[in-house]
């Protein structure tokens, strides 16, 4: 494959126009962390970001940052640090998951809508998302949302474009929200408990007065790779409380004290906490250097332990959970069993199951993505087609 890397966004646009007025498919890449997430796509061609870096405008002050879209995620994140600021999202690094190397992108983050352990109080990527410039598949640069222009479409590109893994267009800037960075944080854990009692126990959590914004729980299966083997013995239901120091440490104490009745507890400081969750959102336990099938599984909180327990009656599985249990993280043993999981999960109510990693064999005939229900692929097949009419924009990648 060759590495189209364009230095300005009207050379983009006239590499896309160009691959447009032949039929030529693209491959639309940012660092490349994620290669081999979603199914193949077949192109000769990869136009990549990297080459659309830098800051284009931020005032810590306005709480807003504009960016290209292939500036380095570690970049922004030094700029937001040196001003007390962050990305609310809390974005995954998917490196070690998947075996790749490079440096993540601020557009691929938002092109993968790519959300942490924070995305449940906080909000996804695309919700910190206020303005974008990208190229459509017509090889046309288009503005939308933020400090350019409103969106007169009738369709909210912003959130459009995030989420859509370059099938829509060639992201080439950024302009979203940058929240101050909590001064102090600490995790309160509660050990002991199986997957069903720390469902409830997290439940309880999120209902009282403390500002929980970080909730999971980890199996005995997995608990010995976070923290380098250091969380106390048992099964780990972890819960995060972030702000200023005194407020932290008086939520802190009342949360503790209400989990008590659960299991015995004990209290991570600022450093610990931020190693635990750091591992949390990337998937330590699962960057273990195999093609071995791992699932992203968003179900309702009470219901991630159900569609476990379901699916260990039937096949050989390893998870853990985040977001309050209504994000399960699922390891397989050999095959993705994607009909298997994709039928408990519609049984369980509903949700969305996303093939991570498998190997290539696996993924060429696994749709990655959970399929839509017939109107929303019919209206996914219309925005396609009006943002990309020659499907010249990672074909096949959404599966």
């Amino acid at each position: 494959m060759i590495d189209l890397v364009p230095a300005s966004e009207e050379e983009a646009a006239g590499i896309v126009r160009a691959h447009a007025q032949e039929g030529r498919a693209l491959a639309i890449s940012g660092g490349d962390t994620r290669s081999g997430f979603g199914n193949a796509v077949n192109a000769e061609d990869r136009l990549r970001s990297t080459g659309l870096s830098g800051i284009v405008a931020y005032n810590p002050g306005e709480m807003v940052m504009t960016a290209k879209a292939g500036t380095p995620l570690a970049g922004v994140a030094a700029a937001l640090a040196e001003n007390g600021q962050m990305l609310a999202f809390e974005p995954m690094d998917h490196r070690a998951l998947m075996g790749t190397s490079g440096e993540p992108t601020i557009g691929g983050v938002f092109a993968a809508n790519v959300s942490g352990p924070r995305r449940f109080v906080a909000g996804a990527a695309r919700d910190s998302l206020l303005g974008i410039r990208f190229v459509n598949g017509k090889g046309e640069i288009i503005k939308a949302g933020g400090r350019v222009m409103k969106n007169v479409t009738g369709l909210d590109l912003v959130k459009l474009l995030s989420g859509s893994h370059g099938t829509l267009g060639f992201l080439t800037e950024v302009t979203f929200r940058v929240p101050p960075r909590a001064k102090t944080e600490e995790t309160i854990v509660v050990s002991g408990l199986n997957d069903a009692e720390a469902a409830n126990a997290m439940a309880a959590a999120m209902a009282l007065p403390v500002e929980v914004s970080g909730a999971a729980h980890l199996p005995l299966t997995v608990t010995w790779k976070f923290l380098g083997g250091e969380l106390p013995e048992g099964e780990a239901t972890v819960l995060r409380i972030e702000g200023l120091p005194s407020s932290v440490d008086s939520r802190a104490a009342k949360l503790l004290s209400a989990m008590a009745p659960f299991g015995q507890v004990v209290r991570l400081d600022r450093a610990a906490s931020r190693q635990l969750w750091q591992e949390i959102r990337d998937v330590a336990p699962y960057a273990d250097g195999t093609a071995r099938p791992v699932w992203r599984v968003s179900v309702a909180p009470g219901i991630g332990h159900q569609l476990v327990a379901a699916l260990r009656l039937e096949a050989g599985v390893d998870a853990f959970y985040d977001w309050q249990g209504g994000l399960v993280w699922m390891r397989m043993e050999a095959d993705p069993e994607a009909d298997l999981v994709r039928r408990f999960v519609k049984a369980l109510g509903g949700g969305h199951a996303t093939l991570i990693r498998a190997s290539a064999e696996a993924r060429a005939g696994i749709p990655a993505f959970h399929p839509e229900e017939e109107a929303v692929a019919l209206l996914s097949r219309r925005v396609k087609q009006s943002f990309d009419p020659a499907g010249i924009f990672n074909p096949g990648k959404m599966g």
